[in-house]
């Protein structure tokens, strides 16, 4: 496993491609396109690329946050 400065600039590197990110973008398009074209009666099928969808989002939330490790939190700090 490596240190956590080294999966931080792992995560920054790939968020920096841009075909990553039109990568995930098109999967994630298709995956709601998929769900909301499905059969008025197929629950299962919008069930499962809405679970996609879910997938995709968590994944980049995920290397999101690791990129973000380590960084001084720029939020707002409560008042002494």
């Amino acid at each position: 496993m490596t240190d956590r400065s080294e999966r931080a600039s792992a995560a920054q590197a790939m968020l920096a491609i841009p075909l990553f990110n039109e990568l995930f973008d098109e999967l994630e398009t298709t995956e709601v396109n998929m769900a909301v074209n499905a059969q008025v009666h197929d629950h299962e099928a919008r069930q499962g690329h809405l679970a996609a969808v879910r997938a995709i989002r968590n994944l980049r939330s995920r290397i999101g946050a690791i990129a973000n490790e380590g960084q001084a939190n720029s939020g707002r700090k409560v008042p002494a």
